[in-house]
């Protein structure tokens, strides 16, 4: 039995029966409030512009902010919640949320309203939590598949909340559709202070507060460069002063990591080879991902004037939205009943290839909504299945007491892979826009997903070397605590 197996296995509790049907909805819909109020400022820029008077670059930010908050608060959180303490700091953390939300209702300056947004993005920090409570908490049989479903709400929060802030801003205001954030925030407080244990004795987690503001720093830097694409076309040398500093602080920062007894990230753990290339695969991965759906809603909603596109309005784009959401929850629940018959990263290899499917889907065929609701489904379809096994392979790799925070660090690799696929998005439509024009070229819209096919192909492969890694005489029983070998019907983590 190993160190880890020995330390975690006294400590698990056996919640009744009434415990586990009230804590899994709590966990999966925390992580889903979280992440749709993360991305009310995505339908709401244009509103935000108008009524506050600033430029769209400015409102921009009421997007960027809460994902900056949410990537360097992430090992943050997830460091905290591996301790003692881990139900005071998801109820702390939802109280920054809620209040987050009510500074975006309430009649403010725009610097307020930034002030908030970054409050609510704190709450991205969460969803690692949730999978280490459902990892300590839940029966055997349910813990695996409530792990991956949380991951996929995870994902598919922002096509629940895109056309439910639309509506709102569209009938009720900005204030409207920013209220509905602090209604759910509210809810889920409530929620949590009923269902949240606390965490199993004997834990102990001490933060390296120097750690985490260096990682804080390099994180910063390198989603704020990812996203301010004309800082690279109109000021170059600052640009790539930056990067310099970002890799430095990285480097500083994975030093520390291993010299310090209270590592804010497992960087050993993190080398490891079932980790390293599930950290790999989310990276490129999740930059195909978000470029394909970044490309589809800005295409849908490109007036006809143009010579393509539909011209829809937010609220309608954002129904387009619905397939992706609804195949994602599909798949999400499948994908655990998949995993007892097929290997992890060979279902995460499957799944990058459906992605691959859908960037093909709308490089060849666009010229009708429904193919792009086509593609949104097979996109949502993917990720869904994507995102359902990927805690699987990491947590296959990882003590139970690190669940959070192992969770935290591929969460922070997933959001500057989604920052990467957003910029790579716009320098493609942005070289495919002659000079005088608004819009890009269509054919741009094809080079950009031809981009994303060969993403996706890097990932299908960095899933392929994953599953010749996995050494298939492997017993099972020497796996961390609640971690059972493919085709076992007990735990898998995800």
């Amino acid at each position: 039995m190993t160190a880890a197996r020995a330390h975690d296995q006294p400590t698990r509790t056996a919640p009744t029966r009434s415990e586990v049907r009230l804590l899994v909805p709590a966990l999966v819909f925390v992580a889903l409030v979280v992440a749709a109020v993360a991305s009310l400022g995505t339908p709401l820029v244009t509103s935000v512009a108008t009524t506050f008077q600033v430029s769209l670059d400015s409102a921009q930010w009421t997007l960027t902010i809460a994902l900056l908050s949410g990537a360097v608060a992430t090992p943050v959180l997830g460091r905290l919640g591996a301790g003692p303490h881990r139900r005071a700091t998801i109820l702390a953390t939802l109280v920054i949320v809620v209040v987050g939300s009510a500074l975006t209702v309430l009649p403010l300056p725009f610097a307020w309203l930034l002030v908030g947004r970054a409050a609510q993005g704190v709450g991205l920090g969460l969803t690692a939590l949730m999978m280490g409570v459902a990892r300590d908490h839940l029966p055997e049989e349910r813990s695996a598949a409530t792990i991956a479903l949380i991951s996929v709400v995870s994902i598919i929060g922002a096509g629940v909340g895109y056309p439910l802030a639309a509506l709102l801003a569209e009938f009720g205001g900005l204030r409207a559709a920013y209220g509905l954030g602090l209604l759910v925030t509210a809810i889920a407080f409530v929620i949590a202070w009923r269902a949240m244990p606390a965490a199993p004795e004997g834990r102990s987690a001490h933060l390296n507060v120097a750690g985490a503001l260096v990682m804080a720093g390099a994180v910063f830097l390198v989603l704020f460069l990812a996203g301010e694409r004309s800082l690279w076309s109109r000021h170059l040398a600052v640009a790539a002063t930056l990067a310099v500093v970002a890799v430095l602080l990285l480097f500083v920062w994975t030093v520390s990591e291993l010299r310090t007894r209270t590592p804010l990230v497992d960087v050993r753990a993190v080398r490891h080879p079932a980790v390293a290339g599930a950290n790999i695969a989310m990276f490129v991965g999740g930059s195909g991902m978000y470029l394909l759906l970044t490309l589809v809603t800005r295409y849908a909603q490109t007036p006809h004037s143009a010579g393509y596109g539909f011209g829809l309005t937010t609220f309608v784009a954002g129904l387009v939205l619905i397939p992706f959401s609804v195949l994602g929850f599909v798949a999400g629940k499948l994908t655990p009943l998949v995993r007892m018959r097929i290997d992890g990263p060979l279902v995460l290899a499957g799944s990058a290839v459906i992605v691959g499917g859908g960037f093909v889907l709308f490089a060849t065929a666009r010229s009708d909504l429904a193919e792009l609701l086509a593609a949104m489904g097979v996109l949502g379809f993917g990720v869904g299945s994507f995102s359902a096994a990927m805690p699987g392979v990491i947590l296959a790799a990882t003590p139970r007491s690190e669940t959070s925070s192992a969770m935290s660090f591929n969460y922070v690799v997933r959001s500057v892979g989604y920052s990467l696929g957003s910029a790579i998005g716009g320098l493609v439509l942005a070289a495919g826009t002659a000079t005088g024009r608004l819009f890009p070229d269509e054919d741009a819209y094809t080079t950009a997903a031809l981009v994303g096919v060969a993403a996706m192909a890097v990932t299908t492969a960095a899933g392929l070397a994953l599953a010749r890694r996995r050494s298939p005489g492997t017993d099972p029983s020497t796996a961390p605590v609640g971690v059972s070998g493919p085709g076992r019907s007990g735990r898998t983590g995800g």
